[in-house]
């Protein structure tokens, strides 16, 4: 007799019985008996043979067949008299495969094998398809299962034959077919986007009648191929079609296909598992037991418990579902059981891992998880209530007394001593609170309530002390949510919302917005108070005008001479301040301290006193400190106040020595790149506010830009939002007349030169980290990426050999084709752009072929640029209508303070890879006065580091609304597989 036996891996193992008679090969129908009579059974395998005793293991020759010829030779015919029981068995196996795939009931499934991603039929599933396997593996006989189970097994053989099947009986009438069958998503992977797009649909399968028609539920296809979606030009179409690999194939594809087969099994009942709650109120102390009830549902009808004796498909059915819910979810194994059904008895801490753990793998497995009604899950949270005497007109500053008291909330519910006392006490997660059940860690919960009990009377203490204390406190984990004040606290903690209004100034020339006429109320409110602020508003909302307004407002509403402010700047905006004040605030007295032949000692004191304000830069201010210093400010105020994010520089040293009533900075980035920077602009506006710095460090630098801990996020911005300012321009309640700003991304291709020459780069930097350790191979990879992002710009910025732009009329750089191709529409158009770059050397060598090209200045403003030169080039770019078209600004020397809205059209020609410090720069255009929509073009070159940090950078979500950007730093952690990754240049790189 000629046996037969699945083994996955190997196919169909064909092998005689050695005790038995010969097999007459002549009496075996073709494929078959010309298979046997031509296989040698060279290779051995173990089978299950009957024994005196039962089942015996020996070993026999074998040969195996793979799932194609396994696939012909079951589905047909075998006779009795040549072929045991267990082939025969496979081939009724087989040719109920074969009726699920005449029926239909098959879907294309894209999967990797051999490295190689292939797509091939399987069956769709569902519960008549179990049902049939459940059957078949009942039956299976004893020496079918020497390889594993016989659920294993069927598994296997069917994913395996299913498509040799499906090609033998439907792929010749698959083109007769493709327009009356059930729909199946066709979408594939692209290096631009996801895959799948938004309309069109591919038919396979056939329609069957009865209730296992297949449900016509489609999925969107890409069209991007074709603009027929059954157009056989489609790879995933040719790909299935003629069984070769799919070269856009992806894990992606392969999820969108199996979700979309999943869908086509939501016809069969719902596994529902519905969590009754215990009757005794302190359930969860006393260790009573909770109900789990098992139910069916079917789409669009209430959840039907399962009794036991029931429905038997019904009870097989929920027994399948229940038994893969166990194997996702284990901790539903081994627990107490009722008699009359299939519901389970759990106690409480493994009602509290199901909801927290549970819920989210049973729903993965399939069953869905249904809370009591009165269940929720409640973060605890602090929250403060200040008291304070009314409103003061007197300064209080930090050391102003307050009276404050601790509570403890659990979601919105405030609790009361005796509630916080109840859960100290608690040893349960879950607890019953005022009619609901509620889940909290509960020893989070016992040490914030230990906390809070001993400070809910009210405490006197000066503010300074109250932020001490929200700073010293780290270790509750409980997130402060919410701090209501009273009296003149209130104007302090609810700042903008809570200041008293103020009358737009006589003397200002200029009709303030809503939101600048809040802020210069609050500017007033803060320096009534005596506290220092940091003005965050973005760029382009006008902090200097509000500045600008408040000394016109100090002035006329003072009842005794107002001290003059020091304006401490960039030199760059050196002469707007100039210009802002002669147009808004013309009766201010202003002295600019600069230059080579400015004032000094008493000539300089008297200057002083007979102004009104006095601007500087900060370059001056570290020099000229002593003589600053003499002075009675009324304020001292910074812009561009990130000029002193170190606090260990000079400039930031001498800001904290100069004395003044009133401490004033204005930034649109107060956070760049580390907090510490922060603390550094908070420390000059309100000393000691955040501690010292290593104590801040190890507070909230280290929790919140490594950990992410969202308690230490809310406990800082509780301390730093009462002094901070922060308004956006995208917010339309600040300001709803400016126009969009259309962010793109750009990328070009390397030309052939680059990619030369940027494959050396690499090969420089992977020899040089062979050996390489610490600060050494840091400086490797940052001085790599330096000459990585030069190569990007252009061969010359590169070499530095003084070579020309073009060879031979062609680019060397396909990034500088790129921009030419840009500007060329920009002009056209007869419109203007900006266009920043990092590097002032690559500006020396774009500028001249810029100008050359386009017939046109094209002033370069960066670092080396006198004051009056760049006062010039700003003028004439944004004053003059028949100025240059075009301006080129270095990132650190352009990028703050200037107005520049002659321009809508903004280039980053090379990345910073920080968004706070590109936003500065674009917002030189995206400001107040821009009456056009500001086009920002990011360039990148393609499958290169630029892009691989671009999309690194655009997938970054930040914790909550602090800013900490990117920087370059962190590439330098990176280990030397993950360099190679990011730095590789891909295949698609270079252009043609």
């Amino acid at each position: 007799m000629l046996h037969g036996l699945w083994s996955p891996g190997s196919g169909l193992v064909l092998w005689h019985d050695p005790a038995g008679a010969a097999v007459d090969t002549d009496a075996l129908p073709d494929p078959l008996g010309s298979i046997v009579r031509a296989a040698k059974f060279r290779h051995k395998a173990k089978v299950l043979v009957a024994g005196a005793y039962g089942p015996e293991e020996i070993q026999v020759r074998v040969h195996a067949l793979a799932p194609e010829a396994a696939a012909s030779v079951l589905l047909q015919e075998l006779p009795a008299q040549a072929v045991a029981g267990d082939l025969r068995y496979l081939a009724h196996v087989v040719r109920g495969v074969e009726r699920w795939v005449r029926a239909g009931r098959i879907v294309p499934e894209v999967r990797r094998d051999d490295g190689e991603w292939w797509v091939r039929w399987r069956l769709v599933g569902g519960q008549r398809q179990r049902a049939w396997l459940a059957e078949l593996a009942v039956a299976m006989p004893a020496a079918l299962q020497v390889a594993g189970r016989p659920a294993e097994l069927l598994d296997n053989l069917t994913a395996e034959l299913t498509d040799p099947i499906a090609r033998l009986r439907i792929m010749p009438k698959l083109p007769a077919l493709l327009s009356t069958v059930a729909q199946v998503p066709i979408g594939y992977s692209s290096r631009e986007g996801t895959g799948v797009a938004d309309d069109g649909m591919l038919d396979f399968g056939a329609p069957e009648t009865g209730s296992d028609r297949a449900r016509s539920r489609s999925l969107p296809t890409d069209t991007a191929t074709s603009d027929e979606p059954q157009s056989r030009s489609h790879p995933l179409l040719v790909a299935l079609l003629d069984a070769e690999p799919l070269d856009a194939g992806s894990h992606r594809v392969s999820a969108v296909l199996e979700d979309w087969r999943t869908s086509l099994t939501a016809d069969e009942p719902e596994l529902v598992l519905r969590l009754l709650e215990p009757d005794s109120e302190d359930a969860a102390e006393a260790g009573a037991l909770w109900r789990l009830e098992v139910c069916l549902r079917v789409e669009g009808e209430a959840p039907q418990p399962v009794l036991l004796p029931g429905d038997p498909h019904m009870v097989r059915l929920a027994g399948e579902k229940l038994a893969a819910a166990k194997l996702a979810y284990p901790r539903l194994r081994d627990l107490p059981g009722d008699a009359r059904s299939m519901d389970l008895y759990l106690p409480t801490e493994v009602v509290m891992d199901l909801v927290a753990h549970g819920a989210a793998v049973l729903q993965s497995a399939g069953a869905r998880l249904l809370l009591p009604r009165a269940w929720r899950i409640a973060a605890p949270s602090l929250r403060l209530k200040v008291q304070s005497p009314a409103a003061t007109e007197t300064a209080v500053g930090l050391d102003g007394l307050v009276s404050f008291r601790w509570e403890l909330a659990l979601g919105e519910t405030t609790l009361t001593p005796a509630e916080m006392t109840r859960l100290v006490r608690s040893k349960s997660d879950l607890v019953q609170l005022r009619g609901e059940w509620v889940q909290a860690d509960h020893r989070t919960l016992a040490v914030a309530a230990d906390y809070v009990s001993g400070r809910t009377d009210g405490t006197e203490s000066s503010v300074g002390a109250l932020f001490a204390e929200l700073a010293a406190h780290p270790a509750i984990g409980v997130p402060l949510e919410q701090i209501t004040a009273t009296g003149w606290a209130a104007e302090l903690f609810d700042g903008e919302h809570t200041t008293a209004p103020v009358s737009e100034p006589i003397g200002l020339k200029a009709q303030l917005r809503p939101y600048q006429l809040r802020g210069l109320a609050w500017l007033a409110t803060m320096s009534r108070l005596g506290c220092g602020a940091i003005l965050a508003d973005d760029m382009g909302l006008g902090k200097t005008v509000q500045v600008l307004a408040l000394l016109v407002h100090e002035r006329e509403t003072a009842s005794a001479a107002v001290g003059p402010t020091l304006l401490v700047c960039p030199m760059s905006v050196v002469g707007n301040w100039q210009r802002e004040t002669e147009r808004f605030a013309p009766d201010l007295r202003v002295l600019v301290h600069h230059g080579p032949g400015r004032r000094s000692g008493a000539e300089f004191d008297a200057a002083v006193g007979d102004s009104d304000l006095v601007v500087t830069t900060y370059a001056l201010l570290a020099r000229d400190v002593e003589e600053l210093k003499r002075q009675r400010w009324q304020r001292v105020a910074l812009d561009e106040a990130q000029h002193i994010k170190n606090a260990g520089t000079r400039q930031a040293r001498a800001a904290r020595l100069v004395p003044a009533r009133h401490r004033l900075a204005l930034t649109g980035t107060p956070v760049e790149n580390r907090l510490e920077e922060l603390r550094s602009i908070m420390d000059f506006v309100n000393p000691t506010l955040l501690g010292k710095a290593s104590e801040f460090h190890s507070r909230f630098a280290v929790p919140i830009e490594r950990e992410r801990d969202e308690n230490a996020v809310t406990r800082l911005r509780a301390i730093t939002s009462p002094f901070v300012l922060r308004r956006v321009k995208t917010d339309p309640s600040v300001i709803s007349d400016l126009p969009d700003k259309i962010e793109i991304t750009m990328r070009a291709n390397l030309t052939v030169e680059q990619a030369a020459l940027y494959q050396a780069v690499l090969d420089d930097m992977s020899a040089k980290l062979k050996s390489a350790q610490g600060m050494e191979r840091k400086g490797a990879v940052l001085a790599a990426l330096t000459r990585l992002k030069q190569v990007c710009n252009h061969p010359a910025h590169y070499l530095k050999d003084g070579s020309a732009v073009l060879k031979r009329g062609h680019h060397r750089s396909g990034k500088l084709a790129l921009v030419e191709d840009i500007l060329e529409s920009v002009i056209a158009d007869g419109e203007r752009a900006l266009l920043f770059t990092q590097f002032a050397e690559f500006g020396d060598l774009v500028s001249p072929y810029l100008s050359e090209r386009f017939g046109t200045e094209v002033p370069f403003l960066h670092g080396g640029v006198s004051k009056q030169r760049r006062d010039a080039m700003v003028t004439g770019f944004q004053e003059d209508e028949n100025g240059p078209p075009l301006m080129l600004l270095s990132l650190k020397a352009g990028g703050t303070g200037l107005n520049l809205t002659a321009a809508n059209h903004v280039v980053h020609l090379d990345r910073w890879w920080n968004p706070a410090v590109e936003n500065q720069a674009t917002d030189r255009a995206f400001r107040i006065g821009q009456r056009r929509d500001v086009q920002v073009r990011k360039l990148v070159c393609v499958d290169t580091i630029e892009e691989r940090v671009d999309d690194m950078l655009n997938g970054k979500r930040q914790l909550a609304d602090l800013t900490v950007g990117a920087g370059e730093k962190w590439i330098t952690e990176l280990g030397d597989e993950e360099l190679r990754e990011l730095f590789a240049l891909g295949a698609e790189a270079v252009g043609e």
